[in-house]
């Protein structure tokens, strides 16, 4: 499915970077607690050699004589996150709009949220070929700084419905498809397959629950959709569908849905959809700190001063949640008092479903607005996930082994022999408090540390 890289292309035309070398010799990182991703507790005084990328041994024994060491005694080591669910090349600023979607923007959010610990991107629709599909191959390669970057092309939604018109300015076909017949669906579907796409993305919702005071916006016809899952699955690629509501949740996993890209929120989950997702192996991406964003820095004027939160705005947020004003009119919005009850219902949901031995990812939604912050939002994510009432470890399991595992990948996700090295180094104890996942000090990739992480003068709330 993924095209083969020609480099001697890039090198023609000028394009390439090199790649970023791998520790030519063993370093071991010694005392280290460890955190593996697998949910199991912490270990104390590890040991972690790595080698060419690798993780080539853990453990208690020492390190062989002329190994170089890294003590990191009172620090913790964890794998590095994995979102299943973002957007890349929509924000430039304060601004959402597709003249954004540019090599250099695309570049500096996957290098913020490398800072942020975020070492695999899945970047879930809204992308323009070949651009983005050129930019992937990069990333797999190591070729730029940044996080790896897997996703969606273009995406499917309804003629004048999700993603609206206005949410990004001047947003063409090579986007978004929007098709009206089984046909032109099939035919959207078929572009993306030839141009190498992870998954194909559908729009089902009519926004009506998140903006109760405007008419729903139109739906897919059933028969288009549908008929977008099934060429899908002919062409041997899963299908992430956005949805709002239970029933349309219901709907989606009836007619092959293989992951509900964000959480239900307008009623309790029922045994039903439990009962849907554990026959058909579905995934499911809760996307918590979505409609949190949507008030978060208006409720918290204070994130001003804190590093973790100012070091990922852009100068005209910072200057928008410094006025009285537009904190005033964004908490007294009827949209914020759905936003608020629709994460209650998210965390209720997503506690049940992980209760019911439901596959769940991990994701935010983050880069779709400038108030979705990459790197800050998978934090928050973690946050609000040990708020609805997993344990700490839970939720570092779900943003790493099993938001790899809903990516196909198994060279990544868990601290273990034979996998990559890419890792945080953290000044705290996220198994214990997970705010502390703020205090990285360190970020390695690829067996090289490669940032200096976050300078938290203060963690999120």
């Amino acid at each position: 499915m993924m095209k083969v890289f020609n480099l001697l292309t890039c090198l023609v035309a000028g394009t390439c970077l090199l790649p970023f070398a791998a520790n030519a010799d063993p370093v071991a990182l010694t005392h280290a607690r460890l955190i593996d991703g697998t949910g199991k507790a912490a270990t104390s005084d590890t040991t972690l050699v790595i080698d060419h990328g690798q993780i080539v041994s853990i453990g208690a024994k020492p390190p062989a004589l002329g190994v170089k060491t890294i003590d990191l005694a009172g620090k913790t080591v964890m794998p590095a996150l994995v979102s299943d669910h973002s957007h890349v090349g929509l924000v430039d600023g304060m601004t959402t709009a597709s003249r954004n979607y540019t090599r250099a923007t695309i570049l500096a959010a996957l290098d913020q949220y490398r800072r942020y610990g975020v070492l695999t991107v899945t970047a879930l629709g809204l992308n323009k070929s070949p651009l983005f599909d050129q930019l992937r191959r990069e990333q797999h390669q190591g070729l730029n700084p940044g996080a790896d970057l897997y996703g969606v092309d273009q995406g499917i939604g309804a003629p004048g419905g999700m993603p609206p018109e206005a949410m990004i300015d001047k947003m063409g076909h090579d986007q978004i498809s929007r098709p009206r017949t089984p046909i032109e669906a099939r035919r959207a579907v078929d572009r993306m397959a030839d141009e190498g796409t992870d998954f194909v993305k559908i729009w089902l919702d009519d926004l009506h629950t998140t903006n109760p005071a405007n008419p729903p916006l139109p739906l897919l016809g059933a028969s288009v959709w549908q008929a977008a899952i099934a060429e899908a699955h002919k062409r041997h690629l899963r299908v992430a569908v956005h949805i709002h509501d239970l029933d349309l949740a219901h709907q989606a996993l009836a007619h092959g849905a293989d992951i509900l890209a964000h959480g239900v929120r307008d009623k309790p989950v029922d045994d039903a959809l439990i009962a849907q997702l554990k026959t058909s192996g579905a995934w499911y991406i809760p996307t918590l700190s979505l409609d949190e964003s949507t008030y978060y820095f208006a409720e918290h004027p204070e994130t001003l001063d804190q590093t973790t939160a100012s070091g990922a705005m852009p100068s005209g947020l910072k200057e928008l949640i410094a006025q009285e004003a537009w904190r005033k009119a964004t908490l007294a919005k009827p949209t914020t008092e759905a936003a608020r009850a629709a994460l209650a219902m998210n965390q209720r949901n997503v506690l049940a479903l992980y209760r019911g031995g439901v596959k769940i990812g991990f994701g935010t939604d983050s880069g779709a607005t400038p108030l979705r912050l990459p790197g800050f939002a998978e934090h928050r994510e973690l946050i609000l996930l040990v708020q609805a009432g997993l344990t700490p470890l839970q939720a570092i399991n779900l943003a790493t082994q099993k938001a790899a595992s809903l990516l196909g990948l198994d060279d990544r996700g868990v601290l273990a022999v034979g996998k990559r090295a890419d890792f945080l180094i953290i000044d705290g104890a996220p198994d214990r408090t997970i705010s502390d996942i703020d205090l990285i000090s360190q970020v390695w990739q690829r067996g090289t540390p490669v940032s200096d992480g976050l300078v938290a003068k203060g963690k999120t709330l």
